[in-house]
């Protein structure tokens, strides 16, 4: 699909129906049936009624332009109890990987974080008097005490690793506690308060593996609604230590070359971008 988004606070007047809905159970999304091919869909209704729905929420997101026509897009959500029309279903965006078009995907990750802050900030968070939205941008004020919150965006570092091996070039990769499947990946976390991205990069690997990293560079960024993360990606180089894993979140690390890697994370991911760029660059005879 080639397409483009443009994000918008309030609906123009000349916005026109129907338009996509995105309308959210807690964290999942309704689609319409799926293709025989596998691909799942977004309705494109008038409005919520269409499908059956009452929303606790609604927010605009933009307009989406393809193939030649601009489609206004809506978040919304629904009761926790609320039950999908006959032949719809709620699905979680990781269950929508590679069923969704990449474009109409990341418009999801957007909505969901919308909608999500939405909900968490009814009230001031200094004086607790209630908020209001504001028109010209993606806030919301207390008209009480003067405080505006955004929408939360937590930065996370992530990071690849390198280190000239006996047979070549190889990659440090690690499997998660909470990825019991056995995919490995490289190297994430948080950033602190106070604390530069490099910083962050060379905390979160000594912390998590015991063993210090130089040459850190800039790879590319990345959304990640899970649940409002920024991901801002690294390489970096091997430079000291032994390797000693975190035993509460690492299960198991390793260094591997580019022809014998372990289960890696889907290809949406920036892990997996960083991984298969690895791969390319290190096969034998490139």
């Amino acid at each position: 699909m080639n397409s483009s988004f443009h994000p918008a606070v309030t609906p123009p007047s000349t916005a026109k129906a129907p338009g996509y809905w995105f309308i959210f159970r807690k964290s999942e999304l309704l689609i319409l049936p799926v293709e025989s091919d596998g691909q799942a869909l977004i309705p494109l209704v008038s409005g919520p009624a269409d499908l059956g729905m009452i929303l606790v929420r609604e927010q605009y997101l933009g307009v989406l332009e393809t193939e030649g026509r601009d489609v206004s897009c809506f978040a919304g959500e629904v009761a926790d109890d609320a039950e999908p029309l006959a032949g719809t279903e709620f699905l979680t965006l990781r269950q929508l990987f590679g069923r969704l078009d990449e474009p109409v995907l990341a418009i999801a990750g957007r909505a969901v974080q919308i909608i999500d802050w939405d909900r968490t900030h009814r009230f001031c968070g200094r004086c607790g008097s209630p908020v209001e939205q504001l028109t010209q941008e993606r806030a919301k004020k207390c008209f009480s005490c003067g405080l505006t919150c955004y929408p939360r965006l937590s930065p996370a570092m992530i990071v690849r690793v390198e280190r000239q091996g006996k047979q070549g070039k190889e990659i440090l990769l690690a499997r998660n506690h909470r990825h019991p499947s056995g995919f490995y990946s490289v190297l994430a976390g948080f950033v602190e308060p106070g604390e530069s991205l490099e910083e962050c990069v060379r905390r979160e690997i000594c912390e998590e593996v015991g063993i210090q990293v130089t040459n850190i560079r800039y790879f590319g960024s990345q959304p990640w609604p899970f649940p409002n993360s920024l991901m801002i990606a690294f390489t970096a180089e091997y430079d000291r230590g032994t390797m000693s894993l975190e035993a509460e979140e690492i299960a198991d690390a390793g260094w591997y070359q580019a022809n014998a890697l372990p289960p890696v994370p889907p290809p949406i991911s920036i892990a997996r971008q960083m991984i298969d760029a690895f791969v390319t660059e290190n096969l034998d005879g490139n």
